[in-house]
């Protein structure tokens, strides 16, 4: 029983990992969309961030954090029926449907729904979705087709065999996250205002993200396999 509970707890402990990644990402790149589209007026979070093109380590340190996550969870748990994948794809195509029908429905845009900074309810949900549909399926990724296992192994390896650099790069990113999100956390602080459920999910997914480089780090997970070195 303990064996199963422990278990299930890395398979859950590693989608929410996969699934706070894609949050970084997305969070992020909200971020720089506004922050391109509007560079000679705004500096978010200034004067505590000096620049919000550090937004862009925030992104690839959530990339990089990717395969620990995935690699925490595998774990044999079984299946109900499908394939995880099988489900994250009909959650993708729930939410896209949804957003669909919010757009029609509202003469907007589709692409609006998930570029436009809103409080509004079905949005945020369609949003949530798409992200726990996309981490499903980036959880079992590898069980789409051999051909396409085959290919991110062979990548695996090729960048395992670079492990000294890229836990150098990891660890780089993980500081820079740490900064953006002390510079958000400090300037969150500095009025209630600014206390609202977006940054304080912005700074947390920082946070998360900013420990997940460390603790790739520390643990080595970027190294060759022995029984692949010549």
């Amino acid at each position: 029983m303990a064996g199963r509970v422990v278990t299930y707890g890395k398979k859950i402990f590693s989608i929410t990992l996969t699934f706070n990644s894609l949050l970084t990402i997305y969070s992020a790149a909200g971020i720089l969309v506004g922050y391109y589209e509007f560079y000679q007026r705004w500096r978010p979070f200034s004067p505590y961030l000096v620049d919000g093109f550090l937004f862009w380590a925030a992104i690839f340190a959530a990339i990089l954090n990717v395969f620990p996550a995935t690699v925490v969870g595998k774990v044999k748990t079984g299946r109900l029926w499908f394939h995880h994948y099988i489900y994250g794809f009909a959650v993708l195509f729930l939410a896209a449907v949804s957003m669909l029908a919010y757009s029609l429905a509202n003469h907007v845009s589709l692409l609006t729904p998930y570029t436009k900074i809103t409080t509004d309810t079905t949005i945020n949900v369609c949003r949530f979705l798409a992200l726990g549909g996309l981490t499903l399926v980036l959880d079992d990724f590898t069980d789409i087709s051999k051909g396409l296992k085959s290919l991110l192994g062979s990548a695996k390896r090729k960048v395992n065999y670079a492990n000294k650099w890229v836990h150098g790069l990891q660890a780089l990113l993980g500081l820079f996250s740490l900064y953006v999100f002390s510079s958000v956390t400090v300037w969150i602080a500095q009025s209630s205002q600014n206390l609202t459920a977006a940054n304080l999910i912005l700074a947390g997914t920082l946070l998360v993200t900013a420990l997940t480089s460390f603790a790739s780090v520390a643990r080595k997970m970027w190294r060759p396999d022995p029984k692949t070195i010549p």
